[in-house]
């Protein structure tokens, strides 16, 4: 008689012997119910906490993610610390916008999709390769997504096949777009992104990139009750990634401190911000 893997402590085979390079295929084949897409819920649109503004720039050397600090419930301040931008691997990071709790359940799958694929076949996806994994992923989230449970992210990362940074958007369900120069999702997106829209140039510094985004997201804030601009009081403030050929970096909490206090001061003179050249 052949003894029950889990009375002997044992995997059974099939999780030594993967047929997949998907974790995503893998878990739908052997435990769908931890799956976010695949668990029931009750009818009717769910109250949770969300997420907001998401934004992102690139430069001559890379790419720039950043995201502010609030999540919110309704008209409430759920969250004022809350992390929605996270490394996917080395080269790559995405930032969430929805609801909090199922994205960030979902930027660890994520994670662990691009890992398993590492291990499995020994070799890294292509950056447009794990924009494709992470739009399939969404696209399986579509049932929640109908009950108010959505999550759209925003996916920025080093391509060494192209060596540039790039970004990439996505809808509800699961739909891919490439972004050129800069991009937002969220609540305050549409103002994040007029401000990036004047202020952008294809030859802009790691540094100038920075305080771009800094900027988008302070412009968002201004004119988005959901999006919080720096909060010098408590010392919060955004979180600021880049990504060049030299892999994933955060900005350390004094240098986006040190950011987030330049254009703060800065706007205590020109309260709209920088100014645009009109030709």
């Amino acid at each position: 008689m052949e003894a029950n893997p889990r009375s002997t402590g044992r995997l059974p085979a099939a999780f030594l012997t993967p047929g997949s390079s998907s974790f995503m295929d893998f878990l739908s084949a052997h435990s769908p119910e931890m799956l976010p897409g695949h668990r029931k819920l009750p009818e009717g649109v769910i109250e949770a906490p969300h997420g907001t503004t998401i934004v992102a720039a690139t430069f001559a050397g890379g790419v720039v993610l950043a995201g502010d600090r609030r999540a919110t419930m309704g008209n409430m301040i759920a969250q004022r610390d809350i992390e929605k931008v996270f490394p996917a691997d080395e080269y790559s990071a995405v930032g969430i916008a929805g609801t909090a709790g199922l994205a960030v359940e979902m930027v660890k799958l994520f994670q662990l999709e691009l890992e398993h694929f590492e291990k499995v076949e020994g070799a890294t996806l292509s950056l447009e390769g794990k924009a494709n994994r992470l739009s399939t992923m969404i696209r399986g989230n579509l049932g929640m997504a109908m009950q108010g449970l959505a999550v759209v992210p925003l996916f920025a990362g080093w391509d060494e096949g192209r060596e540039k940074g790039r970004i990439f958007s996505y809808d509800v369900t699961g739909g891919r777009s490439e972004e050129h120069g800069y991009a937002a999702t969220g609540s305050g997106s549409i103002f994040a992104r007029g401000s990036m829209k004047k202020l952008y140039r294809a030859d802009l510094t790691e540094e100038q990139a920075t305080t771009l985004v800094v900027q988008a997201l302070y412009d968002a804030a201004d004119d988005d009750s959901a999006t919080g601009g720096p909060d010098m009081a408590r010392r919060i403030f955004p979180i600021v990634t880049v990504i060049t050929d030299e892999g994933f970096r955060r900005l350390t909490e004094a240098e986006s401190s040190e950011l987030a206090r330049s254009v703060t001061e800065r706007r205590l003179e020109q309260p709209d911000g920088p100014r645009a050249a009109l030709l």
